[in-house]
């Protein structure tokens, strides 16, 4: 038996990086899973593994509440859209601020506004795991400014939610991991005017002496996920190599 068979998975940002293995990780466990994002051809790539697949833009309450209607059943929330703006404070405009927080905080709300109801309706309460990081309320990092603050609410927004919604047998937890090899750190690095020496410094501060995988955070989603954390609320978990030691 899956550890997490007959649970129906909800997640955003599935066509790559983290939110993609841990669509597939979910799947393998025995989950229904049913995966979102804006990118729908690359998401489509997950069909061939049995996931279910929508295209949803987690920044409109209009595509959510259009697809919140679809479901008629959900054990795990996964939260994992998200956006890196790379800059100080002062490298970063109005326009990119609210962005990140649009998109790293507020589509949580959303899709938690949705669909905690519906876990409340169905009377066995559910499961929602937001995605945060290191660089927030845990450790300052270069260059992280709003992306920081974003996190940093995610996990306050992440043990608010709990508290509130713990009677209903409801629990919100969030991961927060460190630097990981996903297509999004690589597209940033390659934009930096030297992607080698960028390349190189991200690894420097590794204590590990490496990225984690995309896979690795997808195993602690999956204990979030299952029944093996079901005493597990409210809380921030860390995985980052060390890195915020």
């Amino acid at each position: 038996m899956g550890r997490l068979d007959g649970k129906v998975v909800v997640l955003s940002a599935g066509a790559q990086g983290i939110g993609r293995s841990v669509a597939l990780a979910c799947a393998k466990e025995g989950a229904k899973v049913i995966a979102t994002d804006v990118n729908i051809e690359k998401l489509k790539e997950l069909e061939a593994e049995g996931i279910e697949v929508h295209r949803l833009d987690v920044t409109s309450n209009a595509d959510i509440e259009a697809f919140s209607a679809k479901i008629e059943k959900i054990d795990v929330l996964f939260n994992c859209a998200g956006y890196v703006f790379d800059g100080t404070l002062l490298d970063t405009d109005e326009k990119s601020w609210d962005f990140s927080f649009d998109l790293n905080v507020k589509s949580m709300y959303r899709m938690c506004k949705q669909f905690i109801p519906k876990m409340i309706e169905q009377g066995t309460g559910g499961n929602i795991i937001n995605m945060s990081s290191v660089a927030s309320s845990i450790k300052g990092a270069p260059n992280r400014c709003v992306y920081g603050a974003t996190k940093a609410a995610v996990i306050g927004f992440s043990k608010a939610v709990a508290v509130d919604y713990v009677k209903n047998n409801i629990r919100v937890n969030c991961v927060c991991p460190g630097t990981v090899d996903t297509p999004s750190l690589q597209d940033r690095l390659n934009a930096r005017p030297d992607p080698k020496k960028a390349y190189e410094e991200f690894v420097a501060r590794q204590k590990m002496g490496r990225f984690a995988s995309a896979e690795e955070i997808a195993h602690l989603v999956v204990y979030l996920a299952s029944d093996e954390s079901a005493y597990v609320t409210g809380q921030e978990f860390i995985i980052d190599g060390g890195w915020s030691m």
